[in-house]
């Protein structure tokens, strides 16, 4: 199976849960023995939370931003919860991972605030359109139309 949830729907009521998700790798963040990953897809963003022996295997085929994972894992509260997101409250205790494709490293980061200028986010608007501003723009004007068209 590709996935059982997205990244954005899963809450402290899925505790104990095992899910399947699947995204980008939006940012790494290595605390010795333990890496956590923040993997986004086009409904929010969820922590992972890679242990020991997975972190051996991160070591040895590492993931970069805007690789697309699939990972495996139990639903856990997080010990730092994060108000600023949805899934602030929870993280997946990984169990298994595959790398499902490679990336190159962006021009500029995709994130609300991103790096990038004008002429290089247009060169590469492909990759603009994953930032949240540009996809809430995108679905706003979609909203539009449709209740246009239905009126």
């Amino acid at each position: 199976m590709y996935r059982t949830h997205t990244c954005g729907e899963l809450r402290i009521g899925n505790k104990g849960e095992n899910v399947t998700l699947a995204g980008w790798v939006q940012t790494i963040r290595k605390f010795g023995a333990i890496t956590f990953i923040d993997l986004r897809d086009r409904y929010g963003i969820t922590q992972l939370l890679f242990g020991e022996e997975l972190n051996k295997q991160l070591e040895e085929n590492p993931p970069g931003r805007e690789f697309v994972l699939q990972a495996t894992g139990v639903v856990d509260e997080r010990s730092n919860k994060n108000p600023n997101i949805p899934t602030g409250d929870i993280e997946i205790n990984i169990t298994e991972y595959k790398i499902l494709n490679k990336s190159a490293v962006p021009p500029f980061t995709i994130e609300d605030k991103t790096d990038g200028g004008d002429d290089i986010r247009m060169k590469y608007r492909y990759l603009d359109l994953r930032r949240n501003t540009v996809k809430k723009n995108i679905e706003l004007r979609y909203a539009v139309n449709r209740a246009a068209r239905n009126y």
